[in-house]
């Protein structure tokens, strides 16, 4: 299920020019995904039940999105795509009712472990599909699109690989020679936010192994990592420029920042509602909100770059601020299991690295996305605990 969601497999089956807006092929290939969904739900339905009853803005986000339709811009569309990413949610959620947090991350390390070998296989052996040749000749992209993706998912798949080692001692030998491939993938993808993000994930995951060593030198990390923190963000403020100069990146992100005034200017229009669920990336009909940001930014983006202006944009200020309360919920949930839960080793820098990445990608309330699976499985596992679940 979870390597349907990671779309692994639409590049070297598909190609560049795979569109999964306009094949109904590629739509029908996600379906197997949703029905081993449901049939984790049916072996475990009340689990999975008092697991959904924890995510309360979980649940009205995903009303926001379903009720988007009747004001959306292209109805059939956001009819689809609401019900691909009630399926995608329904996934990560049936995972955390069904594993423990040592199974969970063991079955997350696997998935990455046969995504990293098959991205290795396919850069060596088909390189004209693996290393890309026009925007960022020999960056290596793997099994998806563009290097920032193959990067972005390599940082996330160290932090689970290095997070099931700790959980499951006994497989550390396993898991961390693939820990050890994955970084050689971050570092041949030539993606220095997916580098950075790498590095803030892998200090969350030492962070939580000192703390929980005991509470004398819990106190002393945590003061450590709050200065750290603190030190962090005044060095991005008062001298951004040797900042973007080390992530190699200028003061627009790549030109998102010109994506971003230009959805704002949009938002102005229908700021309440939003434009539908997912309806503007595809409205091609030359005067709807995506022509005026073709406009305004000077080429053709395929998603707003940025999670939270992507939820505004389509589901509208009650969309943004379920959204802004369940990830609250989530990362409140996971800064206490750094204290109390040995989940939080697993939870914890995959939730730093998520919102890293957020800022510049929109990998919020996606469908069919390998990394929102996850997120809700984890968010959903913070509020549903291994005792929890024993208790059921």
């Amino acid at each position: 299920m979870l390597l349907i969601y990671s779309s692994g497999w639409q590049l070297p089956l598909f190609g560049e020019k795979a569109d999964e807006a306009a094949s109904g092929l590629l739509r029908v290939a996600f379906l197997p995904a949703y029905a081993l969904g449901f049939m984790l739900v049916v072996g475990d339905p009340w689990n999975m039940l008092r697991a959904t009853v924890r995510q309360p803005f979980l649940i009205v986000l995903m009303g926001v999105v379903a009720a988007s339709i009747y004001w959306s811009i292209q109805p059939d569309v956001s009819i689809r795509r609401g019900f691909a990413v009630g399926c995608t949610t329904i996934s990560g959620l049936a995972l955390a009712a069904r594993f423990r947090w040592a199974e969970l991350a063991r079955v997350f390390a696997i998935t990455f472990v046969i995504l990293i070998v098959a991205s290795y296989a396919v850069c060596l052996a088909l390189p004209r599909i693996g290393v890309m040749t026009e925007l960022f000749p020999g960056a290596w992209r793997g099994l998806w699109m563009e290097k920032n993706a193959l990067g972005g998912l390599m940082a996330m798949g160290i932090c689970v690989l290095g997070a099931a080692s700790l959980l499951n001692p006994r497989e550390a030998k396993i898991w961390l020679p693939f820990a050890l491939l994955a970084f050689g993938l971050v570092i041949l993808s030539q993606s220095k936010t997916s580098l950075a993000s790498l590095v803030l994930g892998l200090a969350a995951l030492g962070f939580v192994w000192i703390v929980q060593r005991g509470p004398a030198i819990g106190v002393a990390a945590t003061w450590a990592g709050v200065s750290g923190a603190g030190l962090l963000a005044a060095f991005i403020f008062l001298a951004s420029d040797v900042f973007f100069h080390l992530l190699g990146k200028d003061a627009t992100f790549t030109g998102r920042t010109q994506i971003w005034t230009a959805a704002m200017r949009q938002i102005e229009e229908r700021p309440w509602l939003g434009y539908g669920y997912a309806a503007v990336w595809s409205d091609k009909s030359g005067w709807g909100p995506l022509a005026w940001i073709v406009h305004d930014a000077k080429f053709t983006p395929q998603h707003a770059h940025n999670s939270w202006i992507e939820q505004w944009l389509g589901i509208g200020l009650f969309g943004l601020a379920a959204w802004a309360l369940f990830y609250l919920q989530t990362m409140t949930l996971a800064v206490i299991a750094v204290f109390r839960s040995r989940g939080a080793l697993l939870a914890f820098p995959f939730l730093v690295v998520y919102s890293l990445v957020s800022l510049t990608e929109s990998i919020a309330v996606v469908y069919n996305d390998f990394r929102w699976a996850i997120f809700v499985a984890l968010a959903a596992k913070l509020a549903f605990s291994d005792k929890a679940q024993d208790e059921a």
